[in-house]
Parts: structure tokens; C-alpha cells; sequence
């Protein structure tokens, strides 16, 4: 079980936590959420000991293994396969004493306990998991030092899944990675047997993956049950109820302080304007439930809708070696109006066809029709380092229009996303998804007939992700897509094409189709030769153990079923109070009260009861294991 309680944490004197507890129990797949910048990644750090909270405490069960992503991408020269196998430090240890090891008692002591963690599979798992992640079995014996930083970080992200932490911390684990790497981890940790928190913006992989959601706002903390999702429509909902019952404490409040204002000085009305006068006083504000203000973005439409096919490929070769295309005889046609996602794993070149498309690279054979006077914008992770650091974002614009209007330029500021106070912040100041917002800003500036996005997302957060999903619907042009959010190209296109095999042709069946022939293709985490005896064996006894703690799971079932049972109570006595026949009515108020409060009474007692069990079935499971 991961225990926060009263957290508090500041840095230079601005608080990220205040009195903030939660607990999570063993095993949880947990998604944490929250706005840029509320210390998310903080968490993180007082969880590994990094940092340590100004009070209050962070609490894990002891001997507990905590894992991350390495900060730094391996660029040494051991190869891909040995830098991940050396994460299991253990197995590495181990291996070492087995070499220099004389005593026989010592040495069979050893082998008895690389037996026990499974050594003798180490090499294909550590290999599956890197295969998952995009790695053929050649580039897994290449040195890490050959591969560029974004693909080292896979390998760091490989490293720490194979060394299997008690508590596995994932922060954003897809920035790295294309869609078919992250659909293979979204199985992978639904799969996990300890337990995971994710920091991510993808609304699918939080879907996918997480059993429970960790909020973080005004500095606190809050754990939901259920998926994104879930916690979306509760917080919808909560938001809903607030808001009612302010507007009615509003009105009883008016209503009490008519009273007093009037009969306060009249003697024979004194002594009840002064309980009513209490009353006023005692009467706590209801919480709003408020999510602040995304900024919406916007791409300027073309003034003028291009004539279709606005771009033709007959019998198109490209690539970058005369010698060698990428791409291979492509017969294609985009239209003013296509949403176009593309599909495929990094490398296969979709980032080749989009440059293709843009005319920052020439086609090697074939021909290429483009429509009178065709605008295109492309937009690029590595354009957010093109930025001139000491520029402002009203200076990036005033460049792009310098005899322009000063309120039109700060308008097409403001329609980036960007607040007054940030207009005149040097980019190198801004945040990641602030300088994303406004470098995808500056590409449209020019309204474009087609505009291609190369990951857009990577530095959005969930709420920007869904502004940046409205703007490309809004948006009246073609628009070419590659992203590894699923989401995004659910809600943004309506054609897919797979680049794959040399080749880029459309592809028949939708993004759940897709992942089910990536995941066809992964290969297994055990082939079958290394299924041997010894494998059955402990799977007969897993069994075993699973039968043994199957009442005490069940029981956990039964108190979480006990929980959303009282949940619902809660919620329908909070309606009941909404309803105008009862406000009124202090006999029923009063009823509703004692029932809500035993609800509560009740729900905290089974909580507090499914939460010790569940912690006490994960150690039980852990000893057996």
C-alpha cells in the first residue's frame, strides 16, 4: 500500500502540496493527473527520496523496489540487450559471485536462487520487451551510443520494465514512442503484477491501463476508481451538484439574512433573528468544483477552398540515397477536404512521406501534381527548438507580419492559446506546451490549404489535447496526422494509411482493428521451447496459491462493491436535498442529514476495511510468490 499523509511541499516558497494525503493499494494501476506545472513530477521525486516534504510523510511498505525512467538515456557501448539485462541488478550480482565463487555449497546456494528469480529466461524477456518497444533482434546487439537520444530513451524505459520494480513510476512513458510501441505498453502494464502510476496526457492509455485515478489540484490530492473516463463524467457531475447546491445555500442564506435585516431591533422577534443570526455564521460555503480555463486554440482556415485532388503521387519514389528510397511507387490522392491519419512504426517513413508532402523533399521518380497556388503548413517536434529563445511571442508574429496592425498581431497571439502576460515572454520562458501552442501558431499563420502535424501532442496536456481536437475540427482544410495518441486521430480523421514495407496505401479498418494486428504481430514474452517443465511447475503452483487467497479476494470484491453502494446512497441523498419541497421542510432536512451521515459512517468503515485487505492480500500473494 502507497500511504500519503498531510503533505506538505514547497518550492521557492510557492506550495505544490498542502495537507495533501492519499492512499493507493498494492497493486493499483493508477493514472495521476493534474495540470502542468502542480508538481506532478515533484510527487514522483518525494516517492523515490529525492526530495523530502517540509511535513508530513511518503510511505511505502518496507523492502518495497521503487522504479523509473533513468533521467539520462544509456550512450554507452554495451549493447541494447546487456544494458537492459544489467537493470535486473540482482541476476547481475548473482552471475558475478557464480564466476568467482569456489565454495560448492556457495556456488549451489546461488544457482538455487537465479532459479528462484528466473535467470535462465532473462535474456528473452529482456529481449521480448525490447522487440515490443521497436527493437529487432539485430538492433538489440548494437551499442546503445549508435541509436539517437529518443530511441535510447526507449531503451531506458525497456530497462526499468524488465527489472520489474514493487512500484513502477512512469512518467509521460510515450513521448518516446510511436502508436504501435505504445499500444504494446498499454498491454503490458494492464499485465503488470505490482504497482504502476502514470503520469500521461493520453486519454486512451489512462483508459486502457488505469484502475484508479490520482488527481492533483489546489494542491491536494484525491483518488477516483475507474479509468479516465469514469473520473471525467464524476468530476462533470460533482461539478453539477456543487454548483446546485451553492445556488440553494445562496438563496437560504438571502432568505435568513431577510429575516434578521427585518426583525434584528424588534423585540418580539429578537431572540429568533439572533439563532437565524448563528445560523448565518455557522453556515460553511459550499466548494465549487471549478476546473480552470483552457485556452482554446485556432488555425486560420483558407480564405479560398483549393480545387481537389490538391495533391496527386503517380508512380512516386523518395527518399534520401538515390540508391536506397524510403518509398516506393506511391499512387496517391489527397483532397481539400481529407483528415488523413497516418499509421505505422517509426522508421517505416512517415516522417519521409510528410516532408514529401510539405516540399522539403523532392521526389526521386514519379510525378507530382500539385493544385494553383497550394499552401502547406508542417509542423514538427524539432520546430519548438527553432524558436528564437529571446524572441517573445509577440515578437515570432510581429516578424511574420511586421507592417500589421499592433491588435491584430496581438489577436493572432491570444489565438495561440497564449495569456496577455505571456505575449511578452521570451520563448526560452515559456512552458513546453506553451511554446508547442505557439510554434503550431506561427506554421498556420498563413492559412494554409493542407496542414500536416508531426506528434503535436507530446507537450499538451489532456485538456489542450481536446482544444487542439476542436481546432483541426473547426479547421476547414486537409490535414495530414501522425500521432501515437489514439484519441486524437479517432476524434480528428476519418481515412487512415499505413506506411509500411516501402510503401504508404490506405488502410481498410478502424484504429481497434489496427491495434489488434499490431498486437497480432508483437511476439510473445516466452516462445514455446522456453515453456519447459520447470514453467509448469510454477504455474500449478501459482494456481495453487490463487485458490488459496480466492475468499480473501472475493471478500475484497465484496467491500468495494459496499464502497460504490454507499457512493450512491451518498449521491441520491444529495439530490434529495436539491429538491424545492425539502429545503424548506427542516423535519426532512434534518432526516436527510442523520441518513448522510450514516452513509458515511458506513462507507469510511468499509473503505478503511478494503484497504487493509487489499494490502494484507498483496503481502500474502507477495510471500507465495
Amino acid at each position: 500500500m502507497l500511504q500519503i499523509s498531510n503533505l506538505t511541499y514547497r518550492i521557492a516558497g510557492r506550495a505544490l502540496f498542502e495537507d495533501a494525503s492519499a492512499t493507493l493499494p498494492a497493486g493499483s494501476k493508477c493514472g495521476f493527473v493534474g495540470r502542468n506545472g502542480t508538481g506532478k513530477t515533484t510527487l514522483f521525486r518525494l516517492l523515490t527520496g529525492e526530495a523530502a516534504p517540509e511535513s508530513g510523510a511518503v510511505s511505502v511498505p518496507a523492502r518495497a523496489r521503487i522504479g523509473q525512467v533513468a533521467q539520462e538515456a544509456p550512450g554507452t557501448q554495451d549493447s541494447l540487450i546487456d544494458t537492459v539485462l544489467a537493470a535486473d541488478t540482482e541476476r547481475t550480482a548473482l552471475l558475478a559471485r557464480a564466476e568467482a565463487e569456489t565454495d560448492p555449497d556457495a556456488i549451489a546456494e546461488i544457482h538455487t536462487r537465479l532459479a528462484d528469480i528466473d535467470a535462465h529466461s532473462a535474456e528473452a524477456r529482456a529481449a521480448s520487451i525490447l522487440s515490443g518497444l521497436g527493437f529487432d533482434a539485430q538492433a538489440q546487439r548494437r551499442p546503445c551510443a549508435s541509436f539517437s537520444g529518443g530511441w535510447r530513451m526507449r531503451v531506458a524505459l525497456a530497462a526499468v520494465l524488465f527489472s520489474a520494480p514493487d512500484l513502477l513510476l512512469l512518467d509521460e512513458p510515450t513521448n518516446y514512442l510511436d502508436l504501435e510501441g505504445t499500444l504494446w505498453l498499454e498491454t503490458y502494464i494492464q499485465r503488470y503484477p505490482h504497482t504502476v502510476i502514470i503520469i500521461s496526457h493520453d486519454r486512451d492509455l489512462l483508459n486502457s491501463c488505469a484502475t484508479s485515478i490520482l488527481h492533483l489540484e489546489h494542491r491536494k490530492l484525491s483518488v477516483y476508481r475507474g479509468n479516465y473516463d469514469r473520473f471525467a463524467r464524476t468530476r462533470a457531475e460533482k461539478a453539477a451538484l456543487s454548483a446546485k447546491m451553492a445556488e440553494k445555500q445562496a438563496a437560504r442564506r438571502k432568505h435568513m439574512q431577510a429575516f434578521v435585516d427585518r426583525f434584528r431591533y424588534k423585540a418580539s422577534k429578537a431572540r429568533q433573528a439572533q439563532s437565524r443570526l448563528k445560523a448565518l455564521e455557522k453556515m460553511g460555503e459550499t466548494q465549487l468544483v471549478v476546473d480552470a480555463a483552457v485556452a482554446p486554440i485556432a488555425f486560420a482556415s483558407p480564405e479560398r477552398e483549393a480545387a481537389s485532388p490538391i495533391i496527386a503521387l503517380e508512380k512516386v519514389s523518395v527518399g534520401y540515397d538515390p540508391d536506397r528510397p524510403v518509398l516506393r511507387r506511391l499512387d496517391l490522392r489527397i483532397d481539400h477536404d481529407d483528415r488523413i491519419a497516418l499509421l505505422g512504426a517509426n522508421g517505416n517513413g512517415k516522417s519521409t512521406f510528410a516532408k514529401l508532402l510539405a516540399g522539403r523533399l523532392d521526389a526521386q521518380e514519379g510525378r507530382i501534381v500539385r493544385a494553383d497556388k497550394l499552401k502547406v503548413a508542417m509542423f514538427a517536434q524539432h520546430q519548438l527548438d527553432d524558436l528564437d529563445p529571446k524572441a517573445s511571442a509577440y515578437g515570432h508574429f510581429r516578424a511574420l507580419d511586421p507592417h500589421g496592425a499592433e491588435a491584430r498581431v496581438r489577436a493572432r497571439v491570444a489565438a495561440a492559446g497564449l495569456s496577455t502576460e505571456k505575449m511578452d515572454t521570451p520563448a526560452a520562458e515559456l512552458s513546453g506546451g506553451e511554446r508547442a501552442r505557439l510554434t503550431l501558431a506561427l506554421a498556420t499563420h498563413d492559412a494554409p490549404h493542407l496542414l500536416i502535424l508531426d506528434e503535436p501532442t507530446n507537450h499538451l496536456d489532456i485538456d489542450s489535447r481536446a482544444a487542439l481536437t476542436e481546432a483541426l475540427n473547426a479547421y476547414s482544410g486537409a490535414v495530414i496526422l501522425i500521432s501515437h495518441d489514439r484519441h486524437l486521430i479517432e476524434t480528428s480523421a476519418d481515412r487512415l494509411w499505413l506506411v509500411a514495407d516501402g510503401t504508404v496505401a490506405p488502410f481498410e479498418g478502424d484504429m481497434d482493428d489496427y491495434r489488434a494486428q499490431v498486437l497480432r504481430a508483437a511476439p510473445r514474452s516466452e516462445s514455446t521451447e522456453t515453456q519447459t517443465a520447470s514453467g509448469r511447475d510454477r504455474r500449478r503452483q501459482a494456481a495453487a496459491r490463487r485458490a488459496e487467497l480466492a475468499p480473501m479476494r472475493k471478500k475484497i470484491s465484496e467491500l468495494e462493491g459496499l464502497v460504490e453502494k454507499a457512493d450512491k446512497m451518498i449521491q441520491a441523498i444529495d439530490a434529495e436535498f436539491l429538491k424545492p419541497d425539502v429545503a424548506g421542510n427542516g423535519d426532512k432536512v434534518a432526516e436527510l442529514s442523520r441518513k448522510r451521515a450514516a452513509a458515511e459512517h458506513k462507507r469510511a468503515a468499509w473503505e478503511e476495511r478494503w484497504l487493509a485487505l487489499s494490502a494484507e492480500y498483496e503481502e500474502a500473494a507477495t510471500e507465495a510468490g
